[in-house]
């Protein structure tokens, strides 16, 4: 329906608005979904273990919706003596902070035998995911795709002809709670590399598809194709053009993802459009998603290995391995050459080489010119009373009982610690050697951050605690997307700002730091909440390795009960 010309100029400004909004409202849906949480026996690589699973399924179900939709979680908790927890990873939750999944930030544990339900708006199209935010459940298994397709009448700035979904994880034989008693054990028990690679929750452990290519002795998998650890191959027609939506939900490890015989052309990052650029290989760190073109212009006679390996880690785990299955080729005909090589662990060069190629696809929204307050984490290993944990500015995180959001919003001053974290650090300090004094403290302190101001976040990478040690480190911020202004080499300083990309930065919500290098990335603090800011690596997170901001506290609305019904809320509220 149209806005007829002829009526007078503020009639039609009044009428154009309402029909646009009946227009919005009735484009968008509510889809509900009920979902049970429990342990189940899978075999995600051959070898029969327990994992985390949703409604039987793993990975969880994938939930498909378009910009503008609200889902609706029920999210029931069968898991019999643990909480939970699921965090939407990427959503914004504007407007509902209670909803983003953060125990002890957030909302509450779920308890056994309870029912939480999650309602939330999903405003932006692009490739998302979600998982486990409690403990350490993300590793267990508890993780899925959540895909949000442009809303009706609106278009992709790209085409293609048919989709593909790859969900990245990495996976262990010791259970997680054996994980967990090890990383907070003195001495210090390290959970080691991955056995298995997994893509869409299939990997293989004991045989490998491509045997042949291989000096060891290991053998070659036969499959029938309904084992559980049976590759997800993908089948495609020739001369089209297919989107892969690509999303690393590891607990470790960062990957490379290529594809034989195929170069990928990158045009989506973190649910942001981003300038095409063509690759044949992809970097992609765990909190990351992607979404890349790939043409099938090679010949149908053949199958292509698409392969996952190991980056920023000495590999001790095998390649993850699929197959790109061109119509009409039978499926179970095998690639003919060796799957595409990984790049070397530690080639850094190729790592940056990507990253530095990712900018924001002209038209996207632009970073504030200036900032009203920065922020320096350095981010260091230490010990505790001879625990070894993780520390931002010498300030090791442990989350308190009561959910932050609650005791902000309800002034309940003892609920956490009331000292401010420091925004920056000792500018005498070494980040190229072990820490001269390597003890911390424990802090659940939080950065109070004014309501609608720029804020200047510099990731400050260091030496560990042994000699010649600095790791790959990727951050998420929850509640926000950040424009990513820059990298560097060593010691962030202020003549560093002059580098800054305000042209066209891309927008992310994680974002890596290289080893002995910084990351400076800006965000406007303009979402009620509190929200979590930490590194991916699930380990890592463990032993402390995070920050919280809030903002606007006092502007969020109702809290549901059940979001706050533990610590000194749940007193309040009975």
């Amino acid at each position: 329906m149209g806005c007829n010309k002829s009526w007078g100029s503020s009639a039609l400004v009044f009428w154009c608005i309402v029909l646009s909004l009946i227009h919005v409202s009735l484009g968008s849906k509510a889809r509900h979904f009920k979902w049970e949480v429990e342990y189940m026996y899978r075999s995600p690589d051959c070898l029969e273990h327990v994992v985390m699973g949703i409604n039987g399924q793993f990975p969880g179900p994938t939930i498909r919706a378009k910009a503008g939709d609200t889902i609706v979680v029920e999210l029931t908790n069968k898991l019999h003596t643990e909480g939970v927890v699921i965090h939407w990873h990427g959503i914004g939750q504007l407007g509902t902070p209670w909803a983003d999944g953060t125990a002890s930030i957030s909302q509450c544990a779920i308890n056994p035998g309870e029912t939480f339900k999650y309602r939330f708006k999903v405003d932006r199209p692009g490739t998302y995911f979600y998982h486990g935010h409690y403990g350490m459940q993300r590793s267990a298994g508890l993780y899925g795709s959540l895909i949000v397709e442009v809303a009706d009448g609106e278009k992709e700035p790209f085409h293609y002809d048919g989709e593909i979904n790859l969900l990245l994880s990495d996976w262990w034989h010791q259970s997680v709670h054996e994980q967990e008693v090890g990383l907070s054990s003195n001495p210090f028990r390290w959970i080691g590399e991955p056995q298995t690679l997994l893509i869409n929750g299939r990997g293989q452990f004991n045989c490998s598809l491509a045997a042949k290519f291989s000096n060891s002795s290991v053998s070659q998998c036969k499959f029938r194709g309904n084992e559980q650890c049976a590759p997800q191959i993908l089948h495609v027609h020739p001369n089209k053009t297919y989107r892969l939506r690509i999303a690393s939900t590891t607990a470790l490890a960062s990957l490379n993802l290529a594809i034989g015989g195929h170069k990928m052309l990158v045009v989506e990052a973190d649910a942001n459009y981003v300038q095409p650029f063509a690759v044949d290989d992809l970097d992609i760190y765990s909190g990351e998603s992607y979404s890349v073109l790939l043409r099938t212009d090679q010949l149908p006679s053949k199958n292509y290995w698409i392969s996952v390996g190991v980056r920023g880690r000495e590999p001790k785990t095998p390649q993850g391995l699929t197959i790109l299955n061109y119509f009409p080729t039978s499926a179970s005909k095998l690639p003919t050459s060796q799957p595409p090589v990984t790049p070397r662990w530690n080639d850094y060069n190729h790592s940056k080489a990507f990253t530095k190629s990712i900018f924001a696809l002209m038209g996207s929204s632009q970073p504030p010119k200036t900032h009203h307050r920065r922020i320096i984490l350095l981010n260091t290993q230490n010990r505790i009373d001879g625990f070894i944990k993780w520390s931002i500015n010498n300030v090791s995180l442990v989350l308190p009982a009561t959910p932050y959001l609650g005791s902000i919003k309800y002034g309940l001053n003892n609920a956490f610690d009331q000292r401010h974290p420091p925004d920056s650090y000792d500018n005498s300090y070494d980040v190229f050697n072990p820490p001269m004094n390597p003890n911390s403290t424990y802090g659940s302190g939080v950065y109070t951050i004014n309501f609608n101001t720029t804020v200047d976040v510099i990731l400050q990478n260091a030496n560990a605690l042994a000699k010649d040690v600095s790791e790959i480190h990727p951050w998420h911020l929850h509640g926000h997307d950040f424009w990513v202004l820059g990298y560097g080499e060593g010691k962030f300083r202020e003549e560093d700002e002059k580098k800054f990309n305000l042209k066209n930065p891309p927008l992310r919500n994680t974002v890596v730091i290289f080893p002995y290098g910084w990351t400076a990335f800006r965000f406007v603090a303009d979402n009620p909440g509190v929200w979590a800011f930490h590194c991916h690596i699930e380990p890592h997170l463990h032993m402390g390795m995070g920050v919280v901001f809030a903002e606007g506290v006092h502007r969020v609305g109702e809290i549901p009960r059940a979001a706050l019904a533990c610590g000194l809320t749940g007193n309040k509220q009975n």
